[in-house]
């Protein structure tokens, strides 16, 4: 499935890059994803040591709707990584549904690692 992987390091967290051979993972796109998940996920930041990306689409060449397929892995410092998927029409979509639902779980663990 890996047909470009790529390491972007941004401050403590690092964002790699995993995509098949249907999903353009130039320079270009992973720098427009990493800079969005780098805003997204700042407040994390101290806590996460690296975020996977996974993009992949379902239906290869083919056309459909949802066929792009997001999967973020996070690798919280102390904790079992989590992941979160999301699958849409583009590969933006894909991301941006994928990166709600990861702020989500993460903002609920760190809240409990805090309180403890």
């Amino acid at each position: 499935m890996v047909n470009n992987n790529s390491y972007f390091k941004k401050d403590i967290m690092k964002i790699q890059f995993n995509t098949d051979k249907t999903i353009d993972g130039g320079e270009e796109t992973q720098q427009y994803f990493t800079s969005l998940i780098d805003n997204e996920l700042k407040r994390f930041q101290s806590n996460i040591t690296r975020i996977e990306v996974h993009l992949s689409d379902e239906n290869g060449k083919k056309d459909g709707m949802n066929s792009i397929l997001c999967l973020l892995e996070a690798r919280i410092e102390g904790k079992e990584p989590i992941a979160v998927t999301c699958q849409d029409d583009t590969i933006e979509l894909a991301v941006s549904g994928a990166l709600n639902k990861l702020k989500n779980s993460l903002g609920t663990i760190i809240g409990r690692m805090q309180n403890h």
